[in-house]
């Protein structure tokens, strides 16, 4: 045995030794050309190719390494035996991940890599304008050579894709509105958001089936049309109008097309934007996947239609209701708000709206017909939806979210009177659903007061069109027997002087008094 560890002893003496002269002979220069030489001489014999990811590249964030960690997560949380847990900002959902060091299989058409997530303490820190982490990580990516095109091209494109779609479902959709005054927040955005938590869906949306349907198809064709607008040269957006009375669902329409979707809401503020400019800058601030709303656009600026100006340009400063007219004369003193006609218009359909991809533009209005043509035609407004009075399709909707009735709970006489009397009331889904919550605790009494309602509105429209009817019969009265009076004194010459003409008026108006005195 002590000749065991002798022989041990004198091996090492050699080795040192040995890598004494050797560092001697061979400089730092010349050992590191030999094993760079010996390193691309395995290469050149491995079946494999290898990818580095790194979490930082340079200063700034790698999104790369983002999008595979979002990916690996759901095939880590099957397969994996350890697993880190998160929960990002604003997020519903527990994200998990790849552990330290720890490695997975993928495939993707019939191509195997493999996923390794490497960590390493980071070397001391030189000065940084930036704070580094304090361990180095990233994702190392084998392949084989073979498959290097389908790994680099493909592969990786299905990552990012993937990881967006998990990063929607797990992130809670945002509601952003424009900074007060076009100020920016500490990260340099006009943009300030918070959580959109509206429970909007057109499931629950008071409107006729077969229109909803239309609706939820054409958005659907939008999502999915990214190869159907790039083959026919169109910018990947599309427009929506919404019209109708005051408390019709516009705001829910919106609220559920995004929920739908699974796209942010920018909720556009026209009135605190002063300049075109300032406009396009908001715009080129906003994600794809998003709706970009103005809501009641005909009294949030002074766009009226140009038809009704006695001044019909194409490029007019607009203001807020109530300065002073339209034009924009105290906009350089006062502040005040000079976007133009043309700037809107660019912003819906022009080169700035294009800066992004699939958006949505969705304009809400009571009352169509103060816009402009210009502003409604297609291209810019793609599909106008009239939000209309409640019809017997939405009330049984609202009867089933208010107080879980479907149509064989209710009584078919009840829904009979309550089908006869629908159309005549003209009442909002706001106002139905008003009474329904105010006596959601008894059910069968709140379709009976909600009967009662509806037949009151009723009446009172009928006796409306009744007076507004016999005002108009009038009307026409009196405009006939002006049209006689202009006939008689078209007739003049041939019957007589004007004198002789005047005096016949005269006594027909006073035969006309005297009967009617006769009636009083």
């Amino acid at each position: 045995m002590k000749e065991v560890w002798t022989t041990l002893a004198s091996m090492m003496g050699v080795w040192a030794f040995s890598q004494s002269i050797l560092q001697v002979v061979f400089p730092p220069e010349i050992r590191f050309a030999i094993l760079k030489i010996i390193h691309r001489i395995c290469n050149w014999f491995s079946a494999y190719c290898y990818y580095d990811i790194t979490e930082i590249d340079g200063v700034n964030t790698n999104e790369l390494y983002n999008a595979v960690q979002l990916y690996l997560s759901s095939y880590a949380c099957v397969t994996g035996n350890r697993l880190s847990l998160t929960r990002g900002l604003n997020s519903s959902n527990i994200t998990f991940g790849l552990s330290n060091n720890d490695s997975l299989i993928d495939a993707f058409n019939g191509v195997k890599v493999h996923w390794e997530h490497v960590v390493t303490p980071r070397n001391s820190q030189t000065f940084s304008w930036r704070p580094l982490p304090e361990e180095k990580r990233g994702f190392l990516l084998r392949a084989k050579k073979k498959d290097k095109s389908v790994v680099l091209g493909a592969y990786l494109d299905f990552v990012m894709e993937k990881a967006n779609e998990i990063r929607r479902k797990n992130q809670d959709r945002l509601l952003y509105t424009n900074s007060r005054g076009g100020s920016l927040d500490s990260r340099g955005h006009p943009w300030e958001s918070v959580p959109f938590k509206h429970p909007s869906t057109f499931e629950t949306l008071a409107m006729d089936p077969q229109k909803k349907a239309e609706i939820m198809a054409d958005l659907l064709d939008f999502a999915n049309g990214e190869s159907f607008y790039q083959r026919t040269g169109r910018a990947w957006k599309r427009g929506y109008l919404l019209y109708g009375p005051p408390g019709t669902g516009k705001s829910s329409m919106i609220a559920a097309m995004a929920n739908f979707l699974g796209y942010d809401i920018y909720d556009l503020e026209l009135t605190e934007v002063h300049t075109n400019s300032e406009l396009r800058k908001l715009l080129m601030k906003t994600s794809s996947k998003s709706i970009i709303v103005i809501e009641d656009i005909d009294c949030s600026i002074n766009l009226t239609n140009r038809k009704n100006n006695s001044s019909s340009s194409s490029s007019y400063n607009v203001s807020p209701p109530g300065s002073g007219g339209v034009g924009g004369s105290n906009s350089e003193d006062g502040g005040g708000n000079t976007i133009t006609l043309s700037g809107l218009l660019n912003f819906t359909d022009g080169l700035w709206s294009c800066c992004g991809s699939e958006r949505i533009f969705v304009f809400t209005t009571n009352h169509i017909e103060k816009l402009d043509p210009a502003l409604l035609r297609s291209g810019r407004m793609d599909m106008h939806i009239h939000m209309s009075y409640s019809s017997f399709a939405a009330l049984k909707i609202l009867l089933k979210n208010y107080l879980g009735y479907s149509e064989d709970d209710v009584e078919k006489e009840l829904l009979d009177q309550l089908e006869q009397v629908m159309w005549r009331a003209e009442m909002t889904p706001a106002d139905i659903s008003e009474v329904l919550i105010k006596n959601r605790r008894n059910k069968d009494k709140a379709v009976w007061e909600l009967l009662e309602a509806l037949k009151t509105r009723a009446e009172r429209n009928d006796n409306k069109s009744n007076n507004n009817a016999g005002k108009s019969k009038e009307n026409n009265t009196i405009e006939d027997e002006e049209q006689v009076k202009r006939a008689l004194l078209v007739e003049s010459p041939k019957e007589g002087s004007g004198d002789e003409l005047q005096e016949k008026c005269d006594k027909e108006k006073g035969h006309e008094v005297n009967d009617d005195e006769k009636v009083l």
